[in-house]
């Protein structure tokens, strides 16, 4: 009996001290690991449902691809090691090209969601009902994302998270700032909604004309940037085809001139690419 009391106290103690002893890693980890760099990334190309496991896994088996393709055109290890590189960075790349893109394209449309948001709230809609409702009435590329919010709203019937949920299938800064502004108002009530959201209608309307024409005349910049960063290296292909090339660039000298010219066109090219682009509002309620 003494026996049985005792284990059962052991096995009170270890049950209650196991939430210390065994955090729940698996969950810590999954949080921590989609709400990293390449997780965001991710998210704010429009691929929130891929992992950022698959995305390394895709970068890997890109870039070992390649690198063995360059091997066997051109047995020069210095070659094949940048070939393989260049492609591994190729995801990331058409991820940052995505979000910029998907931005540019949506700073044009928000505007007139927040008009739909203030005539729909006009006709006496509830905000909820206001916000479900652009799952009809938004624009085209808007209405999957206020769809999903639409139909977890009925399945819960809780707005906070639904809007959560809504932040992160968007992922977008204006976003941010048009269901924050929701939040508020739904939270702590008032009468002047819609005229928050004219307001932030017209500045993104403003921000939007002035980069439009910023960004059209600084286009040849990033022009120059991609011409100055592929041509040398069109160039060295050409020539490593033909076998006094191959065996010139093999040597040490050879390596050396390749590793250096690599350093300096990835460095002239990010300097191209910075002094051509527009800073880009930062998600601060993301």
């Amino acid at each position: 009996m003494t026996l049985l009391l005792g284990a059962l106290l052991a096995a009170g103690v270890l049950l209650g001290s196991s939430p210390w002893m065994w955090p729940r890693r698996e969950e810590a980890s999954t949080n921590a690991e989609r709400r990293g760099p390449l997780a965001k990334a991710l998210e704010e190309a429009g691929f929130a449902a891929v992992t950022p496991r698959a995305l390394v896994l895709t970068m890997t088996a890109l870039a070992a691809a390649t690198a063995s393709v360059a091997w066997l055109v051109v047995p020069i290890p210095v070659l094949a090691v940048l070939a393989g590189i260049a492609a591994g960075a190729v995801p990331v790349m058409f991820l940052r090209s995505r979000r910029l893109r998907l931005r540019k394209l949506r700073r044009q449309v928000w505007p007139d969601v927040c008009d739909l948001l203030i005539a729909s709230i006009r006709v006496g809609l509830s905000l909820p009902d206001a916000v479900a409702s652009l799952a009809e009435s938004a624009p085209g590329m808007m209405r999957p994302a206020f769809g999903v919010f639409a139909r977890d709203l009925r399945a819960t019937g809780r707005f906070e998270s639904s809007l959560d949920r809504l932040k992160t299938s968007l992922a977008d800064p204006i976003a941010d700032r048009i269901i924050e502004t929701l939040r508020m108002a739904r939270q702590v009530g008032g009468t002047e909604l819609g005229a928050v959201l004219r307001a932030l209608s017209a500045s993104v309307r403003a921000d939007a004309a002035l980069r439009g024409e910023v960004e059209a005349r600084q286009s040849w910049i990033r022009g120059a940037a991609v011409l100055g960063a592929v041509a040398p290296w069109v160039i060295l292909g050409l020539l490593v085809t033909r076998p006094e090339g191959a065996s010139a660039y093999g040597t040490p000298e050879g390596v050396a001139v390749i590793a250096v010219g690599a350093a300096i066109s990835v460095i002239a090219y990010r300097i191209m690419i910075r002094i051509g682009r527009l800073p880009e509002p930062e998600r601060w309620f993301g």
